[in-house]
């Protein structure tokens, strides 16, 4: 017997879990953090499907946190079972959690400060870190691996990020069952990681993310290019290249492609900073994870030694060093995080270079709405950083083609041959339109009974 349980990431893109239900006890398909506004993420993150102590595992898809950062809390409420992953992912979501956990600290410490009557607590803190990676027990690619009994799970390449996995989960009989759970699958021909597992294997059914279901992502062969010609153009113009960029992926990527680029003679040699401890810290698993490279990678990690740029490049991790950037005159890159220019380093590299009319702020990622990264892709005049207005004079340009998220065609790809022969599809992980875009997609390849599930949904397999 097999029941499914739909609890976060149904009918939202964030707080992924899924609970599957078997002979041999209940078991997470990942336990994310839900990000968003403040009181509604924390009444959803401290709230669990089942009492944690009655969970007997956890398989986790990837590290990102909202698949992986609510595992600590699952922790502090008495889960004492193993957590299964890739070895990747085990060292990538060690990094990513205690970087998690600082980031609940301040926030509760900021909280508290503004609002000492109503003080509020982390979810978890540095301290629970270790004995939660203490829990994380690292399989390979392609072996079934026991779960619990009568639960076996073979993790395969998702190509989405370092580690990523997409799950064959086999339940044991009568009858016995084959479900094929996604996490977030990646894009064919993406810098530096394999392509996703293709043909995926047949399954009797599906879980699957539906984030760019409706969407086709820009060419991603032609970025690397683009990033030469900005980084030329503002490095002629005596200026500074800034780009927000998020800490895993987006950073290797950019730094890969700079690194070929010069070793290619494309770009001449100039001073490139990646201003984020959390982004040093991830390169180092990064490097140390070779296995997971696609045969470009691997054929360049050969030639060079590195493909992160050693020599080439400068992981900044001091907060001295970081300020010292400001005072630098002459051309140079500066990747720092976050992403959307939310927080972090690349706020004071902003206020620093948006009123410099040689400089060049390249935005590589989706920028949310209400977010400083929107109002500058939207090219507003007045930016507001730290509370004061800053006039923009600088060059704004955006590369709109390093998603590591599936698009339509590569779901066609991976999943259309699926369908079928699917007994039943759950589409999780998407905003109501992307969530109908899959829906469609595979109900026309054939599969006769698709759900779109709505948190707290039961099924029987």
């Amino acid at each position: 017997m097999a029941k499914l349980l739909f609890h976060g990431a149904a009918q939202t893109v964030t707080g992924s879990m899924h609970i599957l239900e078997t002979d041999g006890g209940p078991v997470a398909l990942d336990c994310g953090l839900f990000q968003g506004a403040r009181r509604i993420a924390r009444e959803k993150n401290e709230t669990f499907p089942l009492p944690p102590a009655d969970l007997r595992a956890v398989v986790l898809s990837h590290a990102h946190i909202d698949h992986s950062g609510n595992i600590p809390g699952l922790v502090h409420h008495g889960f004492g079972g193993r957590v299964a992953a890739t070895s990747a992912t085990c060292d990538l979501a060690a990094v990513m959690l205690a970087d998690s956990a600082h980031i609940q600290e301040e926030d509760a410490r900021f909280w508290n400060k503004k609002h000492p009557e109503a003080p509020i607590e982390p979810f978890y803190t540095a301290a629970d870190i270790p004995a939660v990676a203490a829990q994380f027990a690292g399989v390979p690619y392609g072996r079934p691996t026991p779960i619990v009994d009568g639960l076996t799970a073979t993790f395969l390449e998702a190509g989405h990020i370092l580690g990523s996995a997409v799950v064959l989960l086999q339940v044991a009989g009568p009858p016995p069952v084959r479900l094929l759970y996604t996490g977030d699958l990646g894009r064919f021909g993406a810098a530096i990681l394999r392509d996703p597992t293709c043909p995926l294997p047949q399954a009797d059914g599906l879980i699957t993310e539906c984030t760019y279901a409706n969407r086709r992502h820009e060419n991603a062969d032609q970025m690397k290019e683009r990033l030469v010609a900005i980084i030329k153009e503002t490095s002629r113009a005596r200026g500074k290249t800034i780009i927000p960029a998020f800490s895993v992926g987006r950073t290797q990527t950019i730094v890969y492609y700079l690194q070929q680029a010069v070793a290619e003679r494309l770009l001449d040699p100039l001073p490139i900073f990646v201003d984020s401890p959390l982004s040093a810290a991830v390169t180092e698993v990064f490097r140390k994870h070779t296995e997971c490279y696609d045969a470009e990678a691997k054929a360049f990690w050969h030639q060079e030694g590195d493909i992160f740029g050693r020599g080439l490049v400068t992981y900044v991790t001091d907060v001295e060093d970081s300020k010292r950037l400001n005072g630098r005159r002459d051309p140079c890159v500066i990747i720092a995080s976050s992403g959307m220019c939310e927080n972090g380093r690349i706020l004071h590299h902003l206020a620093h270079n948006v009123g410099d009319e040689r400089s060049t702020v390249l935005l590589v990622g989706y920028q949310a709405e209400n977010t400083l990264g929107r109002r500058i892709a939207e090219g507003r005049r007045d930016l507001v950083i730290f509370g004061e207005t800053y006039m923009r004079r600088c060059r704004i340009e955006k590369l709109d083609g390093f998603s590591a998220h599936a698009d339509a065609n590569d779901f066609r790809r991976l999943l259309v041959p699926l369908a079928k022969r699917l007994r039943a599809a759950f589409v999780v992980h998407g905003e109501a339109a992307q969530a109908e875009a899959m829906r469609k997609m595979l109900a026309q390849a054939g599969c006769s009974d698709v759900h779109i599930p709505a948190p707290g949904e039961t099924f029987t397999l």
